[in-house]
């Protein structure tokens, strides 16, 4: 992957109903334009994306989306109104940002959650995307949100009983993502506090291929804690605020965007079959299956393969 660098630019851009989005901007201020949607949501815009990019050959924009990150507010917060966070207010957020930047098109990198945004957006903005690279791809259905919260408890048993047992007896047989989000904002702070360590627990659990979890040290963080567990609850709660099915439908948008796809086979939390079909429905793009990956960047050859996707979309110049 490419060294880090110190951002050339960056700033708090005011999007109205009370939000200021962190942006950065990493590499050739002349380069190819490319932005990078995180995911979560909520996990902010770590600096360690800007390593998928070439610094000579790309110019790259990272944020972080509402209330996450070193946006404001923050939903660790426990007063924060999330209400004006949907996806269609970060799909507007990402054009403000487009604007600012005085980019015309620009390569759009997003995974997991991000892959949702990244979908949507394209669909939104089609004009606007040179390229589109997608690694563990989903699109927040209620389907694939029942599959993580439920579902999934077929695989990992015994740690689905202790997540579902943290919510009441009364909204075990529901929607799971909507009982969690109702507990994070309770007026107690001992229940939002245990409500957050038991989600992001399961997040440990759901992303894992193995019984032996790595544990995400970024979940010892009170603030980050909060802020993920209220972020992910809130979008899985409502299947990311998206008519169902909406994104694979709206596929035929891309047509004419070139599209890296890359998901890992071992992939128990993101099934494979969701990039599949939408590789089906994308002519445009192409789908390479690390067969020894799970969820996330964490395997070296999904990694690879991100890396091959990003170069190739960087040989074609500014797109």
């Amino acid at each position: 992957m490419y060294p880090i660098a110190e951002p050339h630019a960056q700033g708090l851009l005011d999007v109205g109903d009370g939000h200021r989005i962190h942006w950065e901007t990493h590499g050739n201020p002349a380069g190819k334009p490319a932005v990078v949607l995180h995911g979560g949501p909520g996990s902010g815009a770590g600096v360690w994306w800007a390593r998928y990019f070439d610094p000579a050959v790309y110019r790259v924009l990272l944020f972080d989306q509402r209330n996450c990150g070193r946006s404001t507010p923050h939903a660790s917060e426990p007063d924060v109104d999330l209400s004006t966070n949907t996806t269609a207010h970060l799909i507007a957020d990402i054009e403000r940002l487009r604007e600012l930047l005085g980019v015309e098109r620009w390569l759009v990198l997003g995974g997991s959650w991000g892959s949702t945004l990244g979908l949507a957006y394209a669909q939104a903005y089609p004009a606007r995307v040179s390229e589109l690279v997608l690694f563990s791809v989903v699109t927040t259905t209620a389907r694939e949100v029942e599959w993580i919260t439920r579902d999934m408890g077929r695989i990992f048993p015994e740690r689905w009983a202790r997540f579902a047992t943290g919510v009441p007896a009364r909204w075990r047989d529901g929607n799971l993502a909507a009982a969690y989000d109702r507990l994070l904002h309770d007026p107690e702070p001992a229940v939002r506090d245990q409500a957050a360590r038991d989600w992001c627990d399961w997040e440990d659990t759901h992303v894992a291929i193995q019984s032996n979890a790595t544990h995400d040290t970024r979940y010892d963080d009170p603030a980050f804690r909060m802020a993920f567990a209220r972020l992910v609850t809130h979008y899985w709660a409502n299947a990311a605020f998206l008519p169902d099915g909406e994104l694979m439908r709206g596929a035929t948008r891309l047509a004419g965007i070139p599209g890296a796809l890359v998901h890992g086979r071992m992939d128990v939390s993101s099934p494979l079959d969701i990039a599949w079909q939408l590789a089906q429905a994308w002519p445009d793009a192409t789908l390479t299956v690390v067969d020894d990956a799970g969820h996330g960047t964490g395997y070296p050859r999904l990694r690879e393969a991100l890396l091959g996707a990003v170069d190739g979309f960087g040989a074609g110049g500014a797109g």
